[in-house]
């Protein structure tokens, strides 16, 4: 597995094309899994603030995704419990309006199945917004109907919304997630975590 993560680590498939963008950025990617882990956090991609302290979700969106799960970060960052894998490893970077790009679709051409299949069995997933279900899940429709119908994949996979700030206007407009989604959700959690 070593060198399946030293390979990705070093991957410059999007150089040129990341140069290209708004931000000008080089590849950085960031990778945060292990086999043997009991949870899988299958995101999106790594932000600007990911990209620069080269460790998955150290934003205020990590912050809330960790309390969505209720775990703290010592629990959050211990690879050998939770894998985070994005469907990008690198930042895709800013648009002219400083809008973030979508993930890559390359990246994951390029390194999911791999990834998958060295982290083998995961009792739990937790599909982080709309991009990343699609991806993972073939979801259809929008994210809202996707997460909705949480019960139809719990308990193995548990689909969430994107935990950025821009979607507290989303939180408030469906207070069901809070309400029934979280808490099966964190006792989930706490089960695989502690089998």
């Amino acid at each position: 597995m070593n060198s399946l993560q030293e390979e990705i680590e070093a991957c410059q498939i999007c150089a040129e094309k990341f140069r290209a963008t708004h931000t000008a950025h080089e590849p950085r990617p960031v990778v945060w899994f292990n086999s043997g882990a009991r949870l899988l956090i299958a995101g999106q991609a790594p932000g600007a603030r990911v990209h620069a302290s080269g460790r998955p979700f150290t934003d205020p969106s990590g912050d809330r995704l960790r309390e969505w799960l209720g775990i703290d970060e010592t629990i959050f960052y211990d690879r050998t419990r939770v894998s985070i894998v994005p469907m990008a490893f690198c930042f895709p970077g800013y648009n002219e309006r400083k809008a973030d790009l979508p993930p890559p679709r390359i990246c994951g051409k390029t390194w999911h199945d791999r990834v998958m299949q060295t982290l083998g069995e995961v009792p739990l997933t937790v599909m982080v917004g709309g991009h990343a279900q699609k991806f993972h899940m073939g979801a259809q429709g929008s994210v809202t109907n996707t997460v909705q119908r949480w019960r139809d994949y719990a308990p193995r996979v548990f689909p969430l919304p994107h935990p950025s700030w821009r979607n507290t206007a989303w939180l408030k407009k469906n207070p069901w997630f809070e309400a029934e989604l979280l808490p099966v959700l964190r006792a989930r959690v706490q089960e695989v975590l502690n089998d």
